[in-house]
């Protein structure tokens, strides 16, 4: 027998649980061990001399369970520390071949188990899910040709354009370093300063201040890949491309004064969105999308496809949707997926290649080697979220942690004492070959000609936005750069962003303190892109949250009908009320409360309804927590019901002079921005079905102009 026929047959090669069979070891899965698998008598008392005794130090449970203890925490990503995951599976439409020979990308009947984790970039571990941020999107693919990891962000852009400025970046929008200050935010000084002395960020920044930077929902967000890649197909022939999540759900955000509160009264908001979906069912889905260039048009356009500041706009580059993504699955425990997941953009499979996009090309090393600190050593590929399908035959030895038992004399190649196992495999066995390029060029520390526009795409993107998305990005240059305390910083922001747009520049200027630009400027460009718009999105009333406000007498009749039809459009329904508990109705039937207004808010909800019913409506209108419910709904946009005496409700509110100008008096449907009332009815069929077309509108940006004068 040759020693290759020995290393296969020893007894070491079993699996645990065969050799568990082999010695007869049997263990009661209710008994709590040791981390040796010893049975323990008592985990509630240390051993001591006497009772009241000193601890002794021969105690090996105390010892182990409070070294482990002690040891549990590993060091926090340095960003995307803050993140969440789940479980699903990946199916393309159809075979790829034309353009790459990924095999995951082939058969649309083939499901790829696929691990996605979603992130916020600046925050600590402990941040709240609803700051102002970039958020990650990182999808991890299970493939039988090895682990590929997509690893995208909602935002299509970067700060930079070169990976040597990744540490600037990072360090000025981190907390200042003399006190900490302040967490999750690039509201201060540092990162302005950072800004205005790097005018590559303009792009970015207009993203980062625009609405998708505060997403309603991981679900309701796209993600990008940012850099830009190759697919290669069998034939050899190569494409650039780009890649895109787009969610079935449509693109939907919060607005600030409502992220912010949030951000105290739920500060896991996204986490928990994202899980009681899954857990009742209603599975997020989301389309891959991708943008595909020859290489002959690398230099067709006027910018530079490998500017990872740069879009490529849909209207001139379509996005190609392939496939779909399906999350089904919560994980089982959030140390060991979510914390431990380890994504790397330099993990592809065959038919997926790199360009010479400045951005990738550093983190294609700055991954992996901030994985080697934060996972503990070279073998975080062995911990079961991280590990491929695909087998693994390779020389690497032994490090921190390692799991696989390696056995045979030979971990070196070539070798003779094992026949040369493990063999590489030629390109068409399906080993790995990088697409054959080109590269000459004299050794030079300088950007490309083709970097040095700055300010056209941030312009586009301007003048892409809807009258309400231009005001929220005036609000929020005016909490970001209002919270600067250097006033040359400040007109600093003034100045650059007059490259933009000049009334935008003038609209800064006169929120901030600054004098308006001399000479207005703007770069010229007078195009946009409808798809950076979110108005120009899938508007959809499935999911939604509504708020149910009610007391003792309300109408049950009219809530159950209206309950139960949104609930068959899969809307979720909960009563909300003064006190936890079981209301009664006028006619003495009952519905449990699902929140009171110490557990919740409106900020919780996408829509609000009253129910009507005489009593329950006089104990509303004398609440003080039922009014600022109704007025901060309506201050957010969001979509209001009123039925029956429920309309009283909003007659004694502060939207009564904004939005009840028409308000059902008789038994007719009205609906006025966003409002939809009704009185004297007992069908409330018609009233629900305008009611949820409200709800499908996610908001009624055109109250923007009437929210000033409503108190919340």
């Amino acid at each position: 027998m040759d020693l290759l026929q020995r290393n296969k047959t020893a007894i070491g090669e079993q699996s645990k649980e065969e050799q568990l069979k082999v010695f007869k070891v049997s263990h009661d899965d209710n008994k709590l061990t040791t981390n040796q698998g010893l049975y323990v008598a008592s985990t509630d008392d240390s051993l001591k001399a006497g009772s009241r005794g000193p601890t002794l130090l021969e105690d090996f449970h105390f010892r182990e369970k409070l070294t482990h203890f002690d040891h549990e925490r590993i060091p926090e990503r340095v960003v995307h520390a803050r993140g969440f995951g789940a479980h699903g599976y990946f199916q393309v439409y159809e075979s790829m071949g034309e353009f790459t020979k990924a095999k995951f990308l082939q058969d649309p009947s083939k499901k790829t188990p696929v691990f996605v984790r979603f992130s916020t970039v600046v925050g600590s571990r402990g941040s709240a899910d609803t700051v102002r941020d970039v958020r990650g999107f990182a999808t991890k693919f299970y493939t039988e040709e090895g682990n590929y990891d997509l690893v995208a962000n909602n935002i299509p852009v970067f700060f930079i354009q070169d990976a040597i400025k990744f540490p600037d970046v990072v360090h000025a929008i981190k907390p200042e370093p003399h006190n900490e200050i302040p967490q999750a935010s690039a509201a201060h000084d540092t990162f302005w300063d950072f800004v205005v002395s790097t005018p590559e960020t303009a792009h970015m920044i207009m993203w980062l201040l625009s609405d998708r930077a505060i997403p309603r929902s991981f679900r309701m967000m796209e993600g990008f890949g940012v850099n830009t890649f190759r697919f290669i197909n069998n034939q050899g022939k190569a494409r650039f491309v780009k890649f895109h999540w787009k969610p079935l759900l449509g693109v939907h955000s919060l607005v600030w004064d409502e992220a912010q509160k949030l951000a105290g009264k739920d500060p896991d908001f996204h986490r928990r969105d994202l899980w009681d979906a899954i857990d009742s069912g209603e599975f997020p889905e989301y389309e891959l999308g991708v943008q595909l260039l020859n290489e002959e048009e690398e230099f067709n356009f006027p910018f530079d496809i490998l500017d990872p500041t740069k879009i490529w706009p849909e209207e001139i580059t379509p996005v190609k949707l392939i496939g779909k993504m399906t999350l089904n699955r919560n994980v089982d425990n959030f140390f060991a997926e979510t914390e431990q997941v380890a994504f790397h953009p330099g993990h592809v499979v065959p038919g997926i290649d790199f360009s010479n996009d400045p951005l990738l090309q550093g983190r294609l090393f700055s991954y992996l080697d901030t994985q080697l600190l934060r996972l503990g050593g070279p073998n975080f590929h062995e911990i079961p979220i991280n590990h491929t399908i695909a087998p693994i035959h390779n020389n690497q030895r032994d490090g921190s942690h390692r799991m696989t038992i390696d056995r045979g004399v030979t971990s070196y190649s070539p070798n003779s004492l094992n026949r040369n196992y493990p063999k590489p495999a030629s390109e068409t066995e399906g080993g790995y070959a990088h697409y054959t390029e080109k590269v000459e060029g004299n050794k030079v520390r300088e950007r490309s000609e083709s970097f040095k526009d700055n300010y056209s795409q941030a312009t586009l993107f301007w003048n892409s936005m809807s009258a309400a998305e231009k005001e929220h990005i005036i609000e929020a240059f005016h909490f970001e750069v209002g919270s600067v305390m250097d006033r040359n910083i400040k007109q600093r922001v003034v100045d650059m962003f007059n490259n933009v747009n000049s009334q935008l520049a003038n609209a800064i200027a006169l929120g901030v303190g600054a004098q308006p630009p001399n000479t207005p400027s703007g770069s010229g460009v007078t195009a946009s892109s409808p798809a950076v718009s979110q108005e120009n999105t899938i508007r959809n009333a499935r999911t939604r949250k509504v708020a149910i406000l009610a007391e003792n007498g309300f109408n049950y009749p009219e809530l159950t009908q209206v309950m139960q039809t949104l609930k068959a459009n899969g809307i979720q329904c909960e009563i909300i009320s003064k006190n936890l508990g079981i209301l009664t109705s006028s006619d003495g039937l009952q519905l449990e409360v699902g929140k009171n207004y110490v557990t919740t808010g409106s900020i919780k909800y996408d829509a609000v309804y009253i129910a009507g019913g005489q009593q329950s409506v006089d104990s509303l209108v004398i609440q003080g927590d039922s009014l600022h419910f109704v007025n901060e709904a309506f201050k957010h946009a969001k979509a209001i019901g009123a039925a029956n005496e429920g309309v009283n409700l909003l007659r004694a509110s502060a939207i009564k002079e904004v939005a009840m100008a028409g308000a059902a008096t008789q038994a007719q449907l009205v609906t006025e921005l966003g409002v939809v009332t009704i009185c004297n009815a007992e069908d409330m069929s018609v009233f629900s079905k305008e009611f949820m077309k409200a709800i499908s509108q996610h908001r009624h940006w055109y109250r923007q102009n009437k929210k000033e004068v409503v108190p919340a």
